[in-house]
């Protein structure tokens, strides 16, 4: 039923994030953490002109980086990773991003939910990144249960339990309806078609 619903409302869904090549997708995902797309999507044009590539930004130096992710959670941390990346992926892929999961873990700044987002969204690959949208609406929504208390168990009952044809737009599905529906403290049930799968408003309804 919840499958059908995001079929049917979302048929067609991607990345809200904005980029012109894999690697410029890696940066943008590793700036995402803890931050809106929406601010990342207003840094990156500046820092994809003067970093399009891995093989530019590994000449750079944690300082430059910096000058253009400021106001993004934390810069310096990132800064530094996204230098440290850039100079990994030169040297050891020639620049380019790599689809296989224990080659993008390898990477700095890359942990699992970067490197599943990668390959889903950019290789196509039936991976499913968990962040803390996916998490709440996979508990709220009756898809995990209580025992799926990290985001790897999130992560392996989901891809147990959906389609794999399913599993690259199901992260976007979840995620979107997070972060516009089924937001963290006041959730719009008002606004949500799944009135009749949801525990939580299923409940509600009782009272």
């Amino acid at each position: 039923m919840v499958l059908e619903h995001f079929r049917k409302e979302m048929p067609e869904v991607n990345t809200e994030l904005e980029f012109g090549s894999i690697f410029q997708l890696l940066v943008a995902v590793v700036l995402s953490a803890q931050c809106t797309d929406k601010r990342i999507n207003q840094v990156t044009p500046e820092l994809f002109r003067r970093y399009p590539t891995a093989t530019e930004m590994a000449k750079a130096e944690q300082e430059d980086v910096l000058e253009y992710i400021k106001s993004v959670s934390y810069p310096n941390a990132k800064s530094k990773h996204l230098v440290e990346m850039a100079r990994a992926l030169t040297k050891r892929h020639g620049g380019e991003v790599p689809s296989d999961m224990n080659d993008l873990l390898d990477l700095p700044g890359v942990g699992r939910k970067t490197a599943n987002v990668i390959q889903s969204v950019a290789f196509g690959k039936s991976a499913m990144a968990v962040d803390t949208h996916v998490f709440r609406v996979s508990h709220r929504l009756g898809l995990v249960s209580a025992k799926d208390d990290t985001p790897y168990k999130v992560e392996q009952t989901l891809i147990k339990n959906i389609p794999a044809e399913d599993i690259p737009k199901a992260h976007h599905w979840l995620l979107l309806h997070g972060r516009y529906v089924c937001t963290s403290r006041k959730p719009h049930c008002d606004r949500c078609d799944l009135e009749n799968v949801c525990p939580k408003m299923i409940e509600n309804s009782k009272l």
